[in-house]
């Protein structure tokens, strides 16, 4: 090879040294020469996991240290080892063997427990290269979050690699979208722009503060705590003021996330996210000019693998894959981007090759280890993909293999005219205000399992709806895009790969085939396991299974009306109430109830506390002796009969596990005494008695919504009983501090508000309803 290629320019050369590196210069760089010793960065990540197994899989001389936070309990070596259980080791952990892997493991891979970004740390000093892939998973999150991971890492870990002895070649992964909103050709090289990074994260970082002063405003506390009440009211003060206390913190973070949008707007990107790590870009050259070689390699697109570790291998889902479901599912009908627009997607074990291809390119024949190397690795330069290129792919896909449609026929894929981002927002805002006010109407309605279907099925669109929302407001600058990046650099390298390296480790974009791609391995591993109506409702856990008390240390609370019987307290009132009044007078007593409905109504909305209040004073007036003989005599029968056998069946099972029972209700104590000796502790209500007449006044405040929480607390502390493995049982929103108080809480027979909630929580949900007496029946027999 007697020709000679000129990897520099003079007019990319700051210092204006010129070297004529020889093709078998080249050649030598990309062999089977790896580094002796890599650290690795965001290796829990889609492409740090790739990167990863090639290097365990391909580069046996090369040891490697990765940097992995430890959270949430576990170390960076417990993480490491989940992380080499998932799929993408599969290959690699059958072909070498149990044994091998292990001593593989032992011997070639290290962690250092490190929050990059928060904390210091020390590097090793034989390091011979690094590839910097960790950075915020996020389009947009706050702006000061954005800035800690995407800048401040960048920071801290270039310069604990400047104070080791370590002279590696540095691998920066950026992305191509830091060239920011541009048209035309994009050339490999430093951004231009005059921004100073350590300013831009100053005022990021004291944005925080800025955000929580002003959420402390009466004006946005007022509305904070006026969508607390309307969201939780009845469930207690204490909730209210939790609720408006989150709202409160989300409400820093949704100003965190307008002020980093619209700063990397402003300076000509399309969002944090690309900001941020554009402003990564300038540490890095800054910190390591002229100490240590840099290369900045820009993905663009990275979506599934098309050969190794084996074709549609995917971790999670990536930018353009919640569209092409959404499509799959006739979510969407309209593409928000111009059917000109590049897609530039890139297969993830092409950047892993290029990835390794840099690295492992000796310093030796880098011109000037001061000048930094880029390179774009995207697909637009060499093998153009359209946004109606890629609709006709994904049509054809979805017309020959469409989603069933929750069980009952497909969906039909339907047709892109390319009308605008403007028309495609416009729908999806139609539709989540129609599901919006869909939802409102449910919550206010009666409970029933139809309703309950429907709130699932419209929570499950909701969802996916403000989801498609979000990605058209922060990917529609990427559906429109209209760059082309070169990527002269790239290819160059690619070209002096050894020959019989070029089938396993190319990256040359030219040689990918887009229908092939598309149809036989990125849709069908996309929708492999959303073959379904996509996201369908989830099936409310069922209960637990009992389990023996330990020490007596279990207590199942429960409810009583609307969990265990199937009354409330107007129809026991009136159970009790007419049985003691002459016939001649049912019609009038039945007038002033409904009368005072509206009342009662609006108390029971305001307050539960409020309602049993009100609604008590209709005792006034009975003579107690006589109530307690109407109820042994008659309704104390007619409740048990209400009552849902599944309930007394649960009752029993506890109590034969070896669980104290507790009742916690609303209702009289006189009213609950038939049902009383299925519990150990009751809690009810008492009407204050005057010389043997109720005055329609409580001897002791109700204990509903927080109260019974509180009241559970105590009495767990007093008889040590373990709360996180007991049992509550409530049907009402008002039982919901009950229910969060216990480690295993269930919802009977749910209304709208507790069963969402409900869903939420992925608590267990139950009908209890079968074979109970109607109410109609039940009175017509108390009373005949």
């Amino acid at each position: 090879m007697a020709h000679l290629l000129p990897l520099w320019t003079r007019s990319e050369h700051p210092r204006g040294l010129i070297r004529r590196v020889g093709v078998d210069d080249l050649a030598h760089s990309v062999d089977k020469t790896a580094p002796k010793h890599l650290l690795l960065t965001g290796a829990t990540g889609f492409i740090g996991q790739a990167v990863l197994e090639r290097i365990l899989s391909g580069y046996p001389d090369t040891r490697v240290t990765l940097v992995i936070r430890g959270r949430h309990g576990s170390s960076a070596q417990a993480r490491l080892d989940r992380l080499l259980g998932l799929p993408v080791f599969d290959r690699w952990r059958e072909g070498a063997g149990k044994e091998a892997v292990a001593e593989e493991i032992r011997n070639r891979v290290h962690t250092i427990d490190a929050d990059l970004g928060h904390s210091a740390l020390e590097l090793p000093d034989d390091l011979t290269a690094v590839i910097h892939a960790a950075s915020s998973v996020s389009f947009d999150p706050p702006v000061d979050e954005a800035f800690r991971s995407n800048v401040q890492a960048v920071a801290d870990l270039y310069g604990a690699l400047l104070r080791s002895r370590a002279q590696p070649h540095v691998v920066h992964v950026s992305t191509a979208y830091v060239n920011g909103a541009k048209r035309g050709v994009v050339a490999e090289r430093s951004l231009g722009h005059d921004l100073d990074w350590r300013a831009e994260m100053a005022v990021a970082t004291a944005a925080r503060g800025r955000a929580e002063q002003d959420s402390h405003r009466p004006a946005v506390l007022r509305g904070l705590l006026a969508e607390a009440r309307k969201e939780h009211r009845g469930s207690g003060p204490g909730s209210v003021a939790a609720a408006a206390e989150k709202r409160r913190r989300e409400w820093v973070d949704e100003q965190l996330v307008k002020q980093g949008r619209l700063r990397a707007r402003v300076g000509g990107w399309t969002d944090v996210y690309t900001f941020t790590k554009a402003m990564g870009e300038r540490v890095a050259e800054q910190m390591l000019g002229g100490e240590l070689p840099l290369s900045v390699v820009r993905p663009a697109i990275v979506e599934c693998a098309l050969r190794h570790p084996y074709p549609g291998w995917i971790q999670g889902y990536k930018m353009a894959d919640p569209l092409i479901l959404a499509y799959g599912r006739g979510l969407i009908t309209q593409f928000p981007g111009p059917a000109d627009g590049i897609m530039d997607i890139i297969p993830v074990d092409l950047v892993v090759n290029a990835l390794m291809a840099v690295a492992t390119q000796p310093i030796t024949v880098r011109p000037d280890p001061t000048v930094p190397r880029f390179y774009h690795v995207a697909s637009g330069d060499r093998r153009p993909l359209t946004n109606l290129g890629m609709y006709q792919q994904v049509h054809r896909y979805f017309t020959a293999n469409p989603m069933s449609k929750d069980g009952h026929g497909h969906v039909k894929a339907t047709t892109f005219d390319f009308s605008g981002s403007a028309r495609a927002d416009g729908l999806l805002r139609m539709v989540s205000r129609a599901v919006d006010s869909a939802q409102q109407a449910l919550l206010h309605g009666p409970r029933s399992t139809r309703s309950r279907r429907w709130q699932d099925l419209l929570s499950v669109t909701k969802t996916e709806v403000d989801a498609l929302s979000r990605l058209s407001d922060l990917y529609g600058e990427y559906l429109q895009n209209e760059a082309v990046f070169r990527t002269e650099n790239l290819i160059e390298l690619h070209n002096h790969l050894p020959a019989d390296r070029v089938a396993e480790h190319g990256f040359d974009p030219a040689g990918l085939d887009w229908t092939d791609y598309f149809q036989h391995v990125y849709l069908p591993a996309l929708a492999g396991n959303r073959r379904g109506a996509g996201r369908r409702p989830r099936a409310p856990r069922a209960p637990r299974p009992l389990t023996a008390s330990v020490g007596n240390r279990t207590v199942a609370v429960f409810d009583l009306e609307g969990t265990i019987v199937s009354s409330n307290l107007i129809e026991t009132y009136l159970m009790a109430k007419l049985n003691e009044l002459p016939r001649g007078e049912w019609a009038g007593e039945l007038v002033d109830l409904l009368r005072k409905m509206p009342r009662y109504l609006s108390a029971e909305r305001n307050d539960r506390g409020e309602f049993i209040r009100t609604f008590m004073r209709r005792w006034e007036g009975f003579e107690e002796a006589e109530l307690r003989k109407v109820v042994a005599d008659k309704v104390g029968d007619a409740l048990l009969r209400r009552a849902h056998p599944q309930a007394i069946r649960r009752i029993r099972q506890h109590r034969r596990a070896g669980h104290r029972t507790v009742l916690i209700t609303g209702t009289l104590d006189v009213l609950v005494e038939p049902i009383s000796p299925l519990f150990d502790e009751t809690v009810t209500c008492r009407l204050h008695v005057h010389d043997g007449i109720c005055t329609g006044f409580l001897d002791r405040p109700p204990l509903v919504g927080e109260a019974r929480a509180a009241w559970l607390v105590k009495y767990a502390e007093a008889a040590q009983l373990d709360l996180a493995s007991s049992y509550a049982y409530g049907d009402s929103y008002s039982d919901r501090p009950l229910l969060e108080a216990v480690g295993n809480p269930v919802a009977v027979n749910p209304d709208p508000r507790l069963y969402r909630h409900a869903t939420r929580k992925r608590w267990a949900v139950v009908d209890w309803t079968k074979h109970t007496m109607s109410a109609v029946d039940s009175m017509v027999e108390l009373l005949s």
